[in-house]
């Protein structure tokens, strides 16, 4: 049942005259006409979010289950309420092979003690079951009861990180559908070899909103989408496969001709090369790392190492190394969530604490972890709006949002000029990382052999073996081409998913293992 405030107001008007009995006015002085009175208008409150009502809460409501979550002690508490409609969509050979439309509503209800959390969540917005979690949340304490705010402030997005033109929820499935028939016609007539096309179809639309035991109201509508495009070519009895997507918090007017013909095209040159690539030579030697989606290696090698929940348990080797050098000079990482448009964009964070540009390294120094308001506390720093999670379901811990390297001093061809003989890697699947040490293997899907300084030959099925930190140290070359790659990248961390979006500059590392041909 829905709870709402209403509010009454009324207005009252009046005037006061100066008069002159009629027997003075003989012998009164001449005088001036006073203005009349008016009483200052009545203090009307603002009209309530319509997320209150979406919700079926109020902020009385709120009040009583911040409270509730208090009522044992806290450092910290919130309430998150999220409500997610999905539409999917699957197109293969021209036929419609899958098609379906979900929605997921519910809150999770949290208090903290010091490091200790107490966290549950209800698919039910009844007050009756929202309190029940609350009260549930709220018994891992047993300290003096702390009072809850009295009223709230309400914070929306100030920045147009994600609007778009038509809310996906007011979308029709004949809009999307020309969208997918077109990259698939458009992939088909790009080469004759191309004899099977998947077109995958994804957008979302999120509703947020996170009280806070300190009184701060954020709500915010988060939406997404992403467009998958996978291409299988034959010639000559020999098949291969790879494929491109677009993905961001965009609107349907992003999947204009332009990108939609550049996301068949991209499909399609990445899988006929594979036709000419080659395995290179095994050993150890310098591996380019091609600008934009190279940024995997930057996120998984060396991304997480700088969460701070690793940094405070000591998992991570960059656990006592504020301050230091562990890079170039011209190295600059950075973790922001004002990127607009992209996947890794965040108003404000599931926390409720704005979001921000975050200086991971600066000038190969050492400057943050990301922190969600558990770390920041035990750190005496504030959050850097990273607490993230992947739905009403699980806590918020410290995440990536758009992890990159900034511009370096160099340029793409004289990186390339460089190398005698060594690898470009372009493309990526598969990763595997040990967090803490930083230890990686990445399975390159598109590269390219380098050989005196020239570009030679495709190369494919490709594994690149190094560690993070010592990776990042022997980055001797960094392009000024830093750009955020548009792939629809999904982060797994504690049995959690959130979109994340990297990207890097074209990047010279001076040495990797690369497992090629031996011989």
């Amino acid at each position: 049942m829905n709870s709402r405030r209403h509010f009454l107001q009324g207005s009252a008007g009046g005037l006061a005259l100066l008069t002159v009995p009629g027997w003075m006015a003989g012998c009164a002085k001449p005088v001036a006409a006073v203005a009349p009175v008016v009483a200052p208008p009545p203090v009307v409150p603002p009209p309530p979010h319509p997320f209150f009502a979406w919700f079926g809460v109020d902020e009385a409501m709120l009040a009583s289950l911040v409270g509730e979550l208090g009522k044992n002690g806290a450092t910290f508490a919130d309430v998150y309420l999220q409500h997610t409609r999905t539409v999917s969509i699957g197109l293969e050979d021209g036929i419609v092979s899958s098609a379906s439309a979900s929605i997921d509503q519910g809150a999770g209800l949290r208090t903290v003690i010091g490091d200790q959390q107490g966290y549950a969540f209800t698919e039910e917005l009844t007050p009756e079951a929202m309190r029940g979690a609350a009260a549930t949340a709220a018994s891992i304490a047993k300290a003096t009861a702390v009072v809850g705010p009295q009223a709230f402030t309400l914070h929306t997005p100030g920045q147009a990180l994600y609007q778009v033109a038509v809310p996906w929820s007011e979308v029709g499935i004949d809009q999307r559908l020309p969208i997918l028939r077109a990259v698939e016609a458009y992939a088909r007539a790009a080469d004759p070899s191309v004899t099977k096309v998947s077109v995958n179809w994804s957008d979302s639309e999120e509703r947020v909103l996170v009280a806070t035991l300190d009184g701060r109201i954020h709500v915010d509508t988060r939406p997404m989408t992403r467009l998958w495009c996978i291409v299988t070519a034959t010639r000559n009895g020999q098949s291969v496969s790879n494929s491109a997507n677009l993905a961001g918090r965009r609107g349907l007017e992003w999947y204009d001709d332009a990108n939609l013909r550049m996301l068949a095209k991209d499909a399609v040159d990445r899988t006929l090369v594979l036709f000419d690539a080659k395995r290179p030579p095994a050993g150890e030697m310098p591996v380019i790392l091609a600008a934009g989606a190279s940024g995997i290696l930057l996120h998984e090698a060396i991304g997480h190492g700088l969460e701070a929940d690793f940094n405070r348990t000591g998992t991570s080797i960059y656990s006592d190394m504020i301050g230091k050098p562990i890079a170039s000079e011209f190295v600059t990482i950075v973790d922001s969530g004002v990127e607009a448009h992209t996947r890794g964009a965040i108003a404000f964070d599931d926390e409720g604490n704005p979001t921000e540009y975050t200086r991971l390294v600066e000038k190969g120094i050492l400057r943050s972890y990301l922190h969600d308001q558990i770390s920041a506390r035990h750190y005496g720093v504030k959050p850097t709006g990273s607490g993230r999670r992947q739905s009403f379901r699980f806590q918020p811990i410290p995440r990536m949002r758009a992890t990159f390297m900034e511009n370096g001093p160099h340029t793409r061809e004289e990186i390339v000029a460089s190398v005698k003989n060594g690898i470009i890697a372009e493309t990526f699947t598969n990763g595997v990382v040990q967090i803490g040490a930083g230890d990686y293997t990445f399975y390159i899907k598109n590269g390219w052999l380098v050989e005196n300084g020239k570009v030679t030959a495709p190369i494919k099925d490709v594994n690149i073996i190094g560690n993070g930190p010592d990776s990042l140290r022997k980055v001797t070359m960094a392009a000024n081409d830093s750009k955020l790659d548009v792939g629809g990248w999904t982060c797994g961390k504690d049995g959690q998913g959130v979109p994340v979006s990297q990207g890097l500059p074209t990047v010279l590392v001076s040495s990797m293992t690369v497992g090629g041909v031996n011989g």
